[in-house]
């Protein structure tokens, strides 16, 4: 743990595994928020119909908007499933979380797939939830503005 908060940007964390949505179990501590397509199987907290674009437009938008936040390192992309991942280290306390985005042609569109999680403690006072809807509305922005 204490490597996780004395490391800076996105040295310090476990290694990164690709997250497979389709098989992922969310934990039963309130510290996570996931965002999902409105079709997509699966459980998410929160749902988003899918988007009139490319997904290899949407993935840029999403990793421009995780370029644009404070406290955010690039921790791994995975450019061949459009899935890329983020640390986000606190203001105050430097505690990690991780920030995993996905994209993928769905139902004539492109699903989002936004799954943010912290890496220590169990409640997040909502921080988790708050960060995937300011990513959402920063990346719905940044399509409209093309």
């Amino acid at each position: 743990m204490i490597g996780l908060i004395f490391s800076r940007g996105a040295s310090g964390v476990p290694a990164p595994q690709p997250v497979d949505f389709a098989t992922l179990v969310l934990p039963t501590s309130p510290n996570t928020c996931l965002l999902t397509p409105t079709t997509a199987p699966g459980r998410g907290h929160l749902h988003h119909d899918p988007f009139p674009v490319t997904p290899q437009a949407a993935f840029d938008a999403i990793r421009a908007v995780a370029g644009a936040q404070p406290r955010t390192y690039p921790l791994v992309a995975y450019a061949d499933r459009f899935q890329a991942q983020w640390v986000v280290r606190s203001r105050l306390m430097n505690y990690p979380d991780i920030v995993v985005a996905e994209v993928a042609p769905i139902d004539g569109g492109t699903g989002l797939w936004l799954y943010s999680c912290s890496l220590l403690g169990h409640s997040d006072f909502g921080v988790n939830r708050a960060r995937v809807m300011a990513w959402l509305a920063a990346f719905e922005d940044r399509l409209r503005r093309g």
